[in-house]
């Protein structure tokens, strides 16, 4: 208490300055409408540009919660076109059953949103880890997809977290077609490059051509028909003479793979258990 009196003491003229300025400037400015309407102004001009500072920080920090929202309607919209593109096959003249098939479109299959915590791309069998597991509803073999296109498989699940087998590994196997003509074949990884996989088995009567995009072909229970994987850069003949080899330019850029979707169709288990049941 006595070094506070000491210092209040021995620069009493200092605070006794201050004080009569701010006397000053209020009077100035109380009693001096040219004065006070400068000051007001740049007041104002002060805290209005305050408060669009503190908004652009607020939404910078919302920017994670709004990709993941943008990243959930992207793949919401890609299922519901497809299931457009095939309900205009059959339903041409029929706008109402359209609608219907729209809507059931997202009805059959269970969307979770996650983020990938860990990730490689220069093995010949990389994998990624998602932050959630089955607590959150994941379970192995469940699809992986990004607003962009294809992901992976869920290898495997703990409570909190899960291991993804993405196409970037020898293990990966996954039917695709050329959306164009319908031709399928089995996406799988040379190991060369993360931007590329190559697209074995395609028949040598297929129609397919440079530029062509290559989709899922929907002929599993993992994945539904039209995830987007890749644009076609190079058709080659495979060893054997009697297939294609497609090189694909893959949609899903690993190296800056953030948010995902983890996708299960309703039914899947049933279709696989009878499916099993037919191999025997």
């Amino acid at each position: 208490m006595r070094n506070l009196l000491n210092f209040l003491l021995k620069y009493n003229h200092w605070f006794l300055f201050i004080l009569l300025e701010v006397i000053s400037f209020v009077l100035l400015f109380r009693f001096n409408n040219y004065q006070g309407s400068v000051f007001f102004t740049s007041s104002n001009a002060l805290v209005g540009g305050v408060y669009e500072l503190a908004g652009q920080v607020t939404g910078y920090f919302h920017l994670k919660e709004t990709n993941e929202d943008l990243m959930q309607e992207n793949v919401s919209l890609r299922l519901q076109t497809e299931a457009l593109r095939e309900a205009l096959r059959e339903y041409t003249n029929d706008t109402t059953a359209i609608e219907r098939i729209r809507q059931v479109a997202l009805q059959e299959y269970d969307m979770y949103k996650a983020k990938v915590i860990n990730n490689s791309l220069i093995y010949s069998d990389n994998y990624l880890t998602i932050n959630k597991g089955r607590e959150d509803g994941i379970r192995e073999d469940m699809g992986v997809i990004s607003g962009n296109g294809l992901v992976g498989i869920v290898y495997q699940a703990s409570d909190h977290y899960s291991v993804v087998i993405p196409v970037l590994n020898s293990k990966s196997n996954i039917s695709c077609k050329v959306k164009r003509s319908e031709y399928f074949g089995f996406l799988s990884w040379d190991g060369i490059s993360s931007e590329y996989a190559i697209v074995r088995d395609m028949p040598r009567h297929s129609v397919i051509s440079l530029g062509d995009t290559i989709v899922t072909s929907g002929h599993s229970a993992v994945f539904p028909t039209g995830v987007p994987v890749g644009i076609v850069e190079d058709i080659s003949d495979s060893n054997d003479g009697l297939s294609y080899r497609v090189k694909v330019k893959l949609f899903t850029d690993y190296a800056r793979l953030k948010d995902v979707c983890v996708i299960e169709k309703k039914g899947r288990h049933e279709q696989e258990e009878l499916e099993n049941r037919a191999r025997e």
